[in-house]
């Protein structure tokens, strides 16, 4: 038997239909729009009424008396212009609700044709911190990258480092202008770079000459000046491991660390191919590509400015040709900032007139700005912009203001351990805060970041969640000491049956947010869920149930809700403690 309730009635139905000479692709349930009447609906008859030139209300009719031969539907009804109402036995959705219990993947399916994916979901510069920005790309990619793996993709993750642009050469110029030269280089560590930068960043912005001269030393460094790579290598290697441990406490995960200088003698092929292939011309001095006309006309892509550098989008072709080209893409997903959309647009079908990926799926996941409360993109309270570092700490700040006094906690061997404890839940909390209140959301929407709000233990938050989990721990550790195990699922009342059908959702919510590329749809499923196991928990009681075998399903069916939060937790990238502490 299928694991997947939601594919067990779809296989039930494509029987039906098949028997019935109907097209079997309209055989699709969904979870009842009205559950108070029934549990699933089918609107392939609707489907079906123009091919058919039937009344819709006919071919439900014709399909209902048919699935009225199986007992494992208890009521089927015609309803509306023909919507077909299926509710489901208790003894079917306890044969699947068993069977995902007893599975190591809780009854979850796998894709049909694993396909290779290079997600580039980073984006950081050299020499600049962290900052909110940067949040949504870590905590989408990292959840795009579990979901994907889960279902059985081949998933890469690469960073895609911004190290061999403009800002690079602007560093490289101003601390010539401070010391005369670079022999210093090699001694200057990530914060007195990133003052170079934030200084240099200012100095052009004011001086049109200085702009040109860190654009010359860009194309300098690119063109092979000696002194300027050595002194290259160095920043490069202070910022990627900067920026290494902001993600590590993060919890994102990148398979590759490659940037734009690995893209380089590629961005050179991709120059190349362009003049052979006969798309590229010269205007004004540069070598450029001319995009398609449209209703929404792009501006050209250049590959070489007229001083000798490589174009800003050059670096991003060239990375599709190493990825179709060294790993065999069949898809590469970008998870970036929605204002850079334009950028890929020009990118894509630059990609596309070079003929560099004809097989491979090119797609932007493009996500909305993180917010303060005036709407705006989330800044500190001095005007600037909130480094990641920061908004971290100020989220650990919160969170432990709920904590207990180490000194008051037992069941520790000592104080210390007691606070070690403390400490690492409060992380854990803190993370599962931040990325939760991302991941809740759309990803093309922005989102207002609460403080106050966020890393509450009710409402839609990850420490919810949490604490849910941690709470069927407890649970279960109680019933262990009862005497009680899991056995077989038992309906018995509403609640149950509730939770039963909201726990038989998992696999076709899991497949849907890998199909969408969406995770705020297992953010949602995972709350609800939280919320059904709670009216299910003060309903029905398993250490006071009136029979053995009733506290036993009920046994089960907390332990698979336990279960099945902490994947779809694992999935978004949040850890799940096995004790919380509040105050």
């Amino acid at each position: 038997m299928d694991l997947s309730l939601e594919k067990t009635i779809n296989n039930k139905l494509s029987k039906c239909f098949r028997s019935l000479g109907l097209n079997e692709k309209f055989a699709v349930v969904k979870p009842s729009d009205r559950p108070d009447l029934s549990d699933f609906q089918c609107n392939g008859a609707l489907a079906l009424a123009k091919a058919e030139r039937k009344n819709p209300r006919e071919i439900a009719s014709v399909i209902a008396a048919e699935l009225e031969k199986d007992p494992d539907f208890t009521k089927i009804s015609v309803d509306g212009p023909g919507f077909l109402n299926l509710s489901l036995s208790d003894a079917l959705i306890s044969r699947v609700l068993c069977g995902m219990a007893e599975d190591s993947r809780l009854g979850c399916s796998t894709v049909d044709t694993p396909q290779k994916i290079i997600l580039d979901s980073g984006g950081p510069n050299v020499a600049k911190s962290l900052h909110v920005g940067h949040l949504r790309s870590a905590v989408i990619g990292e959840a795009i990258r579990r979901i994907e793996k889960f279902v059985g993709n081949d998933i890469i993750s690469d960073v895609h480092f911004g190290d061999y642009g403009t800002p690079m050469g602007m560093i490289l110029s101003e601390i010539i202008n401070q010391d005369g030269d670079l022999s210093k280089t090699e001694t200057y560590d990530i914060n007195q770079i990133s003052d170079f930068y934030k200084r240099a960043n200012s100095r052009c912005k004011e001086n049109e000459a200085e702009k040109e001269k860190a654009s010359r030393i860009t194309a300098d460094l690119q063109n092979g000046n000696p002194e300027y790579y050595k002194a290259w290598q160095h920043l490069r290697r202070v910022s990627v491991e900067a920026v290494k441990k902001n993600y590590d406490v993060l919890g994102a995960h990148f398979d590759l660390w490659l940037g734009e200088s690995d893209a380089h003698q590629a961005s050179l092929d991709v120059i190349k191919i362009a003049k052979e292939k006969g798309i590229s011309e010269v205007d004004d001095g540069a070598t450029i590509i001319r995009l398609g006309e449209s209703n929404k006309p792009k501006p050209p892509v250049i590959l070489l400015k007229s001083n000798g550098g490589i174009g800003y989008q050059v670096t991003d072709i060239a990375t599709i040709k190493m990825r179709v080209d060294d790993l065999k893409a069949d898809e590469i997903i970008y998870v970036v900032d929605k204002r850079q959309s334009l950028h890929f647009e020009q990118v894509f079908e630059a990609a596309e007139k070079l003929g560099l990926a004809p097989h491979t799926t090119l797609q932007h996941i493009g996500f909305g700005t993180v917010n303060g409360a005036d709407g705006k993109p989330f800044k500190t309270r001095d005007g600037g912009v909130m480094n990641l570092e920061d908004l971290i700490a100020l989220s650990k700040n919160k969170v432990r203001e709920s904590m207990p006094d180490a000194k008051d906690l037992e069941g520790f061997p000592s104080v210390e351990a007691a606070q070690q404890y403390i400490d690492t839940l409060v992380e854990d909390i803190a993370i599962a805060a931040i990325k939760f209140q991302d991941l809740k959301n759309n990803i093309a929407s922005g989102y207002v970041f609460e403080i106050d709000d966020f890393a509450k233990f009710e409402g839609k938050t990850g420490p919810y969640i949490q604490y849910d989990v941690a709470r069927i721990n407890s649970i279960m550790r109680k019933a262990e000491a009862a005497g009680i195990v899991p056995g077989e699922v038992i309906i018995t009342n509403r609640e149950e049956r509730d939770l039963a059908l909201k726990l038989a959702q998992l696999n076709s919510v899991i497949m849907r947010t890998h199909e969408e590329k969406e995770p705020s749809i297992i953010s949602d499923y995972a709350y609800t869920l939280a919320q059904t196991f709670s009216s299910f928990y003060n309903t029905s009681s398993i250490l006071n149930a009136e029979t053995p075998a009733e506290a036993s399903s009920r046994l089960r069916l907390a332990v698979l809700t336990r279960d099945i939060l902490k994947l779809l937790l694992d999935l978004l990238g949040i850890k799940a403690p096995e004790v919380m502490l509040k105050r």
